[in-house]
């Protein structure tokens, strides 16, 4: 049995790994903690969690969690998860992975000490619509691929102390939103890119509310993405890869459990299809489980979370916008 501690008493863990820990045999959810011990108490109560630790290093203390699923802000991704894996836990961290590419470094290497798995939670990635789109670019049924595009975008209003508009904690549309879309090409095409330019429109000094970038990768192939969280920004989330023989579009690649489509067109015949599966928060901790029980290799974390910070930090820099944390 994997006990699981949570970092936060965050919105998105219900959905991400409470839900789908009490639909499986192999996990539970046994601690929380947060900022405030009382809100943490309210927290557990809420959702059935046993025990509440009374900081986050308490919770990393205990010796009944064997993995950490750090649900904060990303300014506290590096200093939380590296005390967690040195205390002997795995760990699960939200996306973005951390504040900018050097912190990604020295969790990874931190990773390695311990001995621990720590596995980024891009739970996107592990549903089979985002596999069936990386087996067919694979494939070679598109050809070579030439250029890739990509985008998400969705309102989310500003108020004082919104953590995705605070530029302290890691905030702004790219670390929120774009970090999927970029995760994305880097994913199907493989490598790391070069910015070639990039847009950032601010409402607030430093955070990004709009983001756009060109980039390029080492094959020749190129790639745009684009991302949003303006005020009255519908929802939007897609992808399209073209290749030398056709090309292919998945729309809503970041919740396909929600409802997506698959469009593909290779010389002239148009094949429009859908991936069965569960939530991508189930598929998460199914693979988080498969890398504890050493029956899978992590597809995220590692050099990808490394490199997906690196190219962020890039494209803040090419926008003219400082890295967040530097």
């Amino acid at each position: 049995m994997i006990r699981i501690g949570i970092l936060g008493a965050a919105k998105i863990a219900p959905k991400a790994v409470i839900s789908p820990a009490s639909a499986r045999t192999d996990c539970e959810v046994v601690a929380v903690a947060a900022r405030d011990a009382q809100r943490a108490r309210e927290y557990a109560d809420e959702h059935g969690i046993p025990h509440v630790a009374e900081s986050y290093e308490a919770l990393l203390a205990r010796d009944d969690i064997d993995l950490i699923y750090n649900a904060l802000p990303p300014h506290r991704h590096a200093d939380l998860t590296i005390a967690a894996l040195e205390a002997g836990k795995a760990v699960l961290c939200e996306k973005p992975f951390a504040m900018n590419a050097e912190e990604a470094d020295r969790m990874v290497q931190a990773s390695v000490r311990a001995g621990r798995p720590l596995i980024e939670a891009f739970h996107y990635r592990f549903h089979p619509a985002l596999q069936r789109v990386l087996d067919i670019v694979r494939s070679g049924e598109l050809g070579a691929v030439r250029r890739i595009e990509a985008a998400f975008d969705v309102t989310i209003p500003y108020r004082p102390g919104e953590l995705r508009h605070t530029l302290a904690v890691g905030g702004g549309a790219l670390m929120d939103l774009g970090c999927y879309p970029l995760h994305a090409v880097r994913t199907l095409l493989g490598a790391e890119p070069t910015i070639l330019s990039a847009t950032a429109h601010c409402d607030h000094p430093g955070v990004d509310i709009t983001t756009s970038a060109e980039l390029a990768f080492p094959g020749g192939e190129t790639a745009s993405i684009h991302t949003s969280m303006a005020p009255d920004t519908p929802f939007d989330a897609w992808i399209r890869v073209h290749g030398s023989d056709g090309h292919l579009e998945i729309t809503n690649p970041v919740h396909p459990h929600r409802g997506h489509s698959i469009t593909t067109t290779i010389r002239g015949k148009a094949e429009t299809f859908t991936a069965d599966g569960q939530s991508t928060y189930d598929h998460q901790l199914a693979h988080v489980m498969d890398v504890l029980a050493e029956r899978a290799a992590p597809l995220t974390g590692g050099k990808d979370a490394v490199g997906n910070m690196a190219a962020i930090d890039a494209i803040y820099r090419a926008a003219g916008l400082n890295p967040r944390g530097l």
